[in-house]
């Protein structure tokens, strides 16, 4: 066994960022007397698993081989037949696997049914690497909604917006374009309607060949302006209007533009239930939402309990002024013992800015 091969595999599994969701990330390597002779990821949604794709690619016998693969080779069929199949047909010697697939599909039946046709498997190597690619795929599979990202840049003194309400720009261009790379990676991107009211966004990806998130906007009384980008360009990426309302000329209007509407029940605050927003998500195989919206979204998501993790990019200026505007607003905890609690996952720096990383730790 020669890690340099796993690393490779998750080198090329990265390729399929924002392309396969709901499905995970995987690469796959076939080494053969110390060469790889053939390699391979899964590219999008619907398109060959990385086991077969690198079997495709092969321009020698791979008997007798290696195979590293990042995630447990699939034993079901799918849009794709089994990857097993696949490499017991080629008569591969050797599978070390990176991750554990969590899906009950497959669940140790995939090992099983390699050493059940005499091959070697040597499982959980670079297992923290593997696993770091399909956070949101574990999630997903396992919990059947979105893994949810909140988003937001602050100042130094923890605003987000001067308080005229001016925000262009609070961090810096590599900060920003580490965002797209964000909106890139996950399915959906999710805000509320005053932040279309307010900033008329299209909540596109900047990057180039980029893919553009589905847009979700909590709309409860269906507030959106019809001459807003986000309507506007509603045939050309999907989006969904989540509300409360029973409006039927309004949905009707709003459906005539190419948006969906999604109708859920009121929270306590007569708002949008997120909840039941994200298992409805999830039904529609939205696997990830990125949460770009304001405080007052970001606090109705925390307390309906929908937030994984936190990206939090700090910038090195000062706004001053009352604190009206801050990333999470409406009533604070009473005491500090019943904060919201948060796991470090990472610091980097980008450019002048920081990007302070979070999970959750729900109580």
């Amino acid at each position: 066994m020669d890690l340099k091969y796993m690393q490779r595999a998750i080198e090329i599994a990265k390729k399929g960022i924002g392309r396969t969701n709901p499905n995970p990330l995987v690469g796959a390597v076939i080494v053969k007397d110390g060469r790889i002779i053939a390699e391979g990821y899964h590219a999008c949604y619907g398109s060959l698993h990385a086991e077969r794709d690198a079997i495709s690619k092969l321009k020698e016998s791979a008997e007798g081989a290696d195979m590293y693969v990042t995630l447990e080779p699939c034993c079901h069929y799918g849009k794709q037949p089994p990857c097993t199949l696949a490499i017991i047909e080629n008569k591969i010697k050797n599978v070390y696997v990176g991750s554990s697939d969590p899906n009950e599909l497959v669940a140790g039946k995939g090992i099983k049914q390699l050493r059940d046709a005499g091959i070697n498997v040597v499982e959980h190597v670079m297992k923290e690497e593997c696993d770091a690619l399909n956070t949101v795929f574990f999630h997903y599979i396992t919990k059947k909604m979105p893994y949810v990202v909140m988003k937001y840049a602050m100042t130094a003194d923890g605003k987000i917006a001067c308080d005229s309400g001016a925000s262009k720009w609070v961090t810096g261009e590599i900060a920003r374009n580490h965002v797209q790379e964000t909106r890139n990676a996950l399915a959906a991107i999710m805000v509320g309607v005053q932040t279309v009211i307010n900033d008329n966004p299209s909540l596109t990806c900047r990057l180039e060949n980029g893919n553009n998130p589905i847009r979700v906007i909590c709309d409860s009384n269906l507030r959106i302006p019809l001459d807003s980008e986000i309507i506007k360009t509603a045939k050309d990426v999907i989006t969904i209007i989540a509300t409360v309302s029973q409006d039927k000329e309004k949905i009707d209007t709003i459906k005539s533009y190419g948006a969906e509407v999604v109708t859920v029940s009121e929270n306590k605050d007569g708002k949008v239930d997120l909840l039941e927003l994200m298992e409805k998500l999830g039904e529609m195989k939205i696997d990830s939402v990125l949460l770009e919206g304001g405080g007052t979204l970001n606090q109705s998501a925390l307390k309906a309990g929908v937030v994984n993790h936190v990206q939090a990019y700090i910038a090195p200026k000062i706004f001053g002024g009352r604190g009206r505007y801050t990333p999470v607003t409406g009533d604070s905890v009473d005491v500090p013992d019943k904060a919201y609690m948060l796991r470090n996952t990472g610091i980097e720096m980008l450019g002048e800015d920081i990007l302070i990383e979070y999970d959750i730790i729900y109580k």
